[in-house]
């Protein structure tokens, strides 16, 4: 080996430069606070008019808001109807369904549960619930469920809730669902997150809605938030669920029951409540002066854990999703959390927050999602950074959550069959029934007329079925996964549904 004396004095700077020029680079400075306080209050004093004009280009009947700055409830008001037609008003403690804004509040009562940040990387048990490989089923964690890495396909198991099965049917049936890598792909599914919550409350001896009841609701003074729906349709102060009328008006058409995914969708809460959580949240888990929830367990859920959103361009900023959140870095390098919520029977909800600046807004609507929540959101926190909007915020949410709709239609158009269309068989070709071992049973029936029914699910969904083209037909689907028409096609002791089909598992055998 040379020495630096064996170098001489011009090869030692030499060898010493080089050292220098190859270490490893000091780490950037900690990003710092950049709001003032008079930046926030202007932001504040702005949002009723940007609620007002956003509900005025929207129709949304309903919207409530909860701000949080410094730890304090510096915005608190409601706007609009609870049910259009009716004179009632929302207020802050009007009852809102969140959708899937209940992730992160679920990921809050699991923190407080598990206390041991290390506790997010025990194993999640559940009897009942199984993965398709035996490998992964021994090895899943709380963390990789509630961060979307288990490998199972994207919203696993909503169809099945659509066609009215239970949390158990669906958690034990997720063991026929193909799997991509473990750990190392990433998509959204409400029932994976629920089985680890729920393998969590099973550990503590104690049913879901009690542990959350017992670890957040009560000691956080949240009186008007459950994860029952039971409590939100019996609350006297509700904001019914509307969708858009074709003529742009809004109607309560829908009521959505999601108790078979309670952790993963079903909390509802009021904007009182929602601002006391964003204390917490803001505050390391605690509130009023007392620990609510054990802020190494809570900080975990703000860390990446898998990449959800690969940058698209080489100047765009990679997402991630953590432990019920969403989680970014902005050109600052400071953490920004959030989350939406979104029923397509009639609830539109978001959350974000810059911890760094402890700031924070929930906003929650009676609507279905056409990009309010999020508009009203993003539209805060640009007016706080830039005195100004730099963006029409309510166009961009409302094309992605469009874009979102249309991606699972059918490229088919049934409404119109093709020209020259093949007559069908006779009813009796197709009438009977047909089994699946994931989606159950379903039965072909046919009238005095000839005309076809299909029915599927547990207390069976009658869908009438309309010829398209030879052993084609199609039927509009319903439910929170709605796609508008989809197509059903017999084969040989076979019918296959189209919109069932995505993971292949979507044919049914004849009996």
């Amino acid at each position: 080996m040379r020495t630096l004396r064996a170098l001489g004095a011009a090869g030692a700077a030499a060898l010493l430069t080089a050292t220098a020029a190859t270490a490893a680079p000091s780490p950037p400075p900690a990003p710092r606070p950049q709001l003032t306080d008079a930046a926030v209050d202007a932001a504040v004093a702005r949002l009723d008019g940007t609620v007002t004009d956003l509900m005025r280009r929207t129709g949304v009947p309903g919207v409530a808001v909860a701000v949080v700055h410094d730890d304090k409830v510096v915005h608190l008001k409601g706007f609009g109807v609870r049910r259009t037609g009716e004179s009632a008003t929302v207020g802050p403690d009007t009852v809102f369904q969140l959708a899937s804004l209940s992730k992160p509040v679920s990921s809050t009562v699991v923190a407080g549960a598990l206390a041991d940040p290390d506790g997010w990387d025990r194993h999640a048990s559940l009897p009942g619930f199984s993965l398709k490989d035996p490998w992964v089923t021994g090895h899943v964690t709380t963390a990789d469920l509630f961060s979307h890495r288990s490998g199972l396909p994207d919203h696993a198991g909503d169809l099945l809730e659509d066609l009215g099965y239970d949390q158990s049917y669906i958690l034990d049936h997720l063991r026929l669902e193909p799997l991509t890598p473990f750990r190392a792909s990433y998509a959204y599914t409400n029932f994976g997150f629920t089985a680890a919550a729920e393998a969590v409350a099973r550990a503590k001896g104690t049913s879901w809605q009690k542990l959350a009841d017992d670890t957040l609701f009560k000691p956080a003074g949240m009186g008007d938030t459950s994860t029952e729906f039971s409590a939100f349709a019996n609350a006297p102060d509700r904001a019914a669920t509307h969708v858009e009328d074709p003529d742009g008006t809004w109607s309560p058409r829908y009521v959505r029951d999601p108790d078979a995914q309670a952790p993963a969708g079903g909390v509802s809460s009021t904007a009182r409540d929602m601002s006391r959580w964003l204390r917490l949240q803001l505050a390391d888990g605690t509130l009023d002066g007392k620990r609510i929830i054990p802020a190494d367990a809570l900080a975990r859920t703000h860390v990446p854990a898998i990449v959800s959103n690969p940058p698209s361009t080489p100047t765009a900023r990679t997402g991630f999703y953590g432990l019920g959140w969403n989680v970014s870095y902005d050109d600052a390098g400071r953490l920004r959390l959030s989350h939406s919520g979104a029923f397509e029977l009639g609830a539109n909800t978001n959350v974000t927050m810059l911890p760094l600046e402890r700031l924070g807004i929930v906003v929650l609507t009676n609507g279905a999602p056409v990009g309010l929540a999020d508009a009203v959101a993003l539209d805060f926190f640009d007016f706080a950074e830039h005195g100004k909007a730099t963006a029409d915020w309510l166009a961009l949410a409302g094309s992605l959550y469009a874009q979102m709709d249309a991606a699972g239609r059918s490229a088919t158009d049934y409404a119109h069959p093709p020209a020259g269309a093949k007559p069908a068989r006779d009813s009796a070709a197709y009438t009977g029934t047909y089994d699946n071992p994931y989606y159950g049973r379903a039965t072909v029936t046919a009238d005095d007329d000839g005309a076809l029914t299909l029915a599927l699910g547990p207390k069976p969904l009658r869908f009438p079925l309309t010829h398209y083209d030879g052993d084609t037909f199609s039927f509009v689907t319903t439910g929170e996964n709605a796609v508008g028409r989809t197509g059903v096609t017999f084969g040989d002791g076979t019918l296959r549904v189209e919109y069932l089909d995505a993971n292949h598992l979507g044919t049914f055998t004849r009996q």
